[in-house]
């Protein structure tokens, strides 16, 4: 299987269900640690800190690209030198593939 940051994600069909938790907790496995899965298993949570507002921008701002790129839109909070990214699946009211990809790419900022 190809590294979650490889892949690319796909828009989910009409019906398509939430990951189930032990695909979840598999995908989470993959991700550099500090994200975690809701207690409702419907979003997925990280927090990053920055030295300066500057730094914080500049990450914010390559999260929006791959957002973009990917056509999968995390919810962001932000402050002088701290980030939280939480991504969803807002259309099936939990957590798909997606959400873990997203993930990924972003964990690959800081490499």
């Amino acid at each position: 299987m190809s590294r979650l940051r490889d892949r690319k994600c796909a828009a989910c069909a009409p019906g398509t269900a939430p990951l189930a938790s032990d695909r979840m907790a598999a995908l989470a496995a993959q991700l550099a640690p500090g994200w975690r899965v809701a207690d409702d298993g419907k979003s997925l949570r990280r927090s990053y800190g920055f030295a300066n507002f500057y730094e914080t921008m500049a990450f914010v701002n390559a999260i929006a690209w791959i957002a973009n790129a990917e056509d999968h839109h995390p919810d962001l909070e932000l402050g002088y030198d701290y980030c939280r990214v939480t991504f969803a699946t807002h259309s099936i009211g939990g957590l798909s593939e997606n959400d873990f990809i997203c993930a990924a790419k972003v964990d690959a900022l800081q490499t």
